[in-house]
């Protein structure tokens, strides 16, 4: 029997931060962090790599797990264990190759083709959003609503399901009620006027 085999038993952390930069984390990991991805776009590759490494030795010292996104390959290279994949992403992404490594794998979804195309290649989590209107990016998608958090839950059935998209912590509370599993948010921590405090708040009600 092969390791994998207990992929469906993944368990996340109610709360998840994505960052750009990883000095973020000297200022937030202290908080008691437990969750938290990497999203750099647009950068040298040299860079991506430098800011994997960083981030991966502050995580480690503070007992928290850390996600590369999209840069599967340089989180294979680091030894990192988990990289998250856009539906773009999983064109070039070698998911068996990943898998055969031991790392693990979220997958976004927005749409029920693209949750089933997640689903067959049988991620540790599913990240369905936006669950609200989103400043982050400009989104094709219009906010996918509590229910369908209902929906997803129901259809994935013991894999973790990640909430994200427009979430403050009160609405990270209803979302974690309509089936979430854990609750993602980037600029409602970055943009705050004091990013440790809302991670505090947010650890808080999410428990």
């Amino acid at each position: 029997m092969n390791n994998h085999s207990s992929h469906s038993s993944t368990v996340l952390p109610r709360f998840y931060l994505i960052v750009d930069n990883a000095q973020w984390l000297e200022e937030l990991l202290p908080t008691g962090l437990k969750l938290v991805q990497l999203r750099i776009k647009d950068k040298p590759e040299s860079y991506v790599k430098s800011q994997i490494r960083l981030a991966q030795s502050l995580c480690e010292e503070a007992g928290c797990q850390l996600i590369v996104n999209d840069y599967w390959h340089l989180a294979a290279e680091a030894g990192c264990n988990y990289v998250h994949l856009g539906q773009g992403d999983l064109d070039t992404a070698d998911t068996l190759q990943l898998k055969a490594a031991g790392i693990k794998i979220g997958i976004s979804t927005h749409d029920r083709a693209e949750l089933d195309r997640a689903m067959a290649l049988e991620p540790d989590y599913i990240a369905l959003g936006p669950v609200y209107e989103t400043i982050l990016k400009k989104m094709e998608w219009r906010p996918q609503g509590l229910s369908k958090l209902t929906r997803w839950k129901s259809r994935i059935s013991t894999k973790p399901l990640v909430a994200i998209g427009g979430l403050t912590p009160q609405r990270g509370v209803l979302a974690l009620q309509a089936g979430a599993d854990s609750v993602c948010v980037v600029t409602d921590v970055l943009l705050h006027e004091n990013p440790a405090d809302r991670v505090r708040e947010w650890l808080s009600v999410t428990g």
